[in-house]
């Protein structure tokens, strides 16, 4: 952060701007030391709350949000709730770091708008990477401060609501573990189709980046997803979704997992 002549805020734009939020006061001021030392990182606040965590976002405008999810007065999805309902324009990139690990969580923390969620302990190289490919992400994409204000985020609010219908039609279960993954991977066909062409060389890898797994467990958590859903009868939820494809209608076959987002995806071109 540069201060101008006139004792106003300049931002240094060829640096990241960080918040840190965790009750750990240990951790936060080691974590600080670490990414200050970095020469293209700069910590602009630290909170230990999650009320604290919204005051610091909103006068702070971080470009990126290190959260954890269990704190007091207010938990990291709590935290997250609030910025997905009243304050996307400035919502920077959230990371969650957090020693809670389990899937229906780190399902919420996405579902609500968490961008990462890294599982305490973990490698700090690593996580440096992922907070440099923050900023190379959103730089492609545009303006690495403004992602929230341009028609791309406007085009994902509005895309996110018609997969979430969907999915629910489709009658997948959202407390699965591939719920997740096929909602992200929709949303990457939706907006480039060319992933179709590289399901495994790049849809699943992709995927298993922003989850913390592999691509062959993207796979697998994708394939019991549709076979869960893919019920016997052909009034069964997911049957009335595809039964305006000639290939599956009366049919016990199920879908590739290729068909079924490339199917699902469609779907929601045609209704944008």
């Amino acid at each position: 952060m540069v201060y101008n002549e006139k004792g106003g805020i300049t931002l240094n734009e060829d640096k990241i701007r960080m918040a840190l939020v965790d009750d750990n006061e240990e951790f936060c001021n080691v974590l600080k030391e670490f990414l200050n030392k970095q020469e293209d990182i700069e910590v602009v606040g630290i909170a230990h709350d999650g009320l604290e965590a919204l005051q610091l976002v909103e006068e702070s405008k971080p470009d990126v949000l290190i959260l954890d999810i269990i704190m007091p007065h207010l938990d990291g999805l709590g935290v997250l709730e609030e910025l997905h309902r009243n304050n996307r324009k400035s919502r920077p990139y959230t990371i969650i770091l957090s020693a809670v690990g389990q899937d229906r969580i780190t399902q919420k923390a996405i579902h609500l708008g968490a961008d990462y969620y890294i599982v305490k302990p973990f490698d700090l190289n690593f996580f440096l990477k992922r907070v440099r490919e923050s900023k190379e992400e959103f730089t492609n994409e545009g303006s690495f401060r403004d992602r929230n204000v341009n028609n791309g985020d406007k085009d994902l609010l509005q895309i996110e609501n018609l997969l979430v219908k969907t999915m629910n039609d489709a009658g997948i279960p959202s407390h699965i573990k591939g719920y997740a993954y096929i909602k992200e991977a929709i949303i990457m066909v939706v907006r480039n189709k060319e992933y179709l062409n590289a399901i495994t060389k790049e849809l699943y890898p992709g995927i298993a980046r922003k989850f913390d797994t592999t691509p062959s467990r993207v796979e697998r958590a994708i394939r019991h997803s549709i076979e869960v859903a893919w019920k016997e009868g052909s009034q069964s939820p997911i049957r009335s979704v595809f039964n305006d494809f000639p290939r599956f209608k009366n049919s016990k076959k199920k879908p590739t997992n290729s068909e079924f987002i490339a199917v699902l995806s469609d779907k929601i071109r045609m209704q944008l």
